[in-house]
């Protein structure tokens, strides 16, 4: 993904009202990718879930703007952490790299809602 697919000019993004999945499908703390396509253009993104918060992000790295988990896991085994396989980042919950060759760097967030126990776009 370029760093185009990750900002709101990205025609893959999906609108406001898209149905994601079910707060019970998350984890807690746990997360869920999400890919679309429009033509040749990609967006991935993904939902975090901590207790009844769930957070949305771009699923792309700010040191080399690939996926974090290319298996969909996100959270590091001890449930504090997010984490990029690519190269070991850590990112704290709220999307700030804590430690890695991104340290600083922020995830791009992708709001989202919660409404009757659906995840949606918003």
């Amino acid at each position: 993904m370029n760093t185009d697919d990750a900002t709101d000019d990205n025609p893959a993004r999906p609108p406001a009202g898209v149905r994601l999945c079910a707060v019970d499908e998350l984890k807690d703390p746990g997360a869920k990718g999400f890919h679309f396509r429009e033509d040749l253009r990609l967006f991935n993104g993904f939902v975090l879930r901590r207790g009844d918060t769930v957070t949305g992000f771009v699923d792309w790295c700010p040191h080399v703007g690939w996926p974090l988990d290319v298996y969909e896991q996100y959270v590091t085994r001890d449930g504090r952490h997010l984490l990029c396989t690519g190269h070991g980042a850590l990112f704290n919950f709220d999307g700030l790299c804590i430690a890695g060759p991104c340290e600083d760097d922020h995830l791009v967030p992708w709001p989202v809602e919660v409404r009757d126990g659906e995840v949606f776009t918003a």
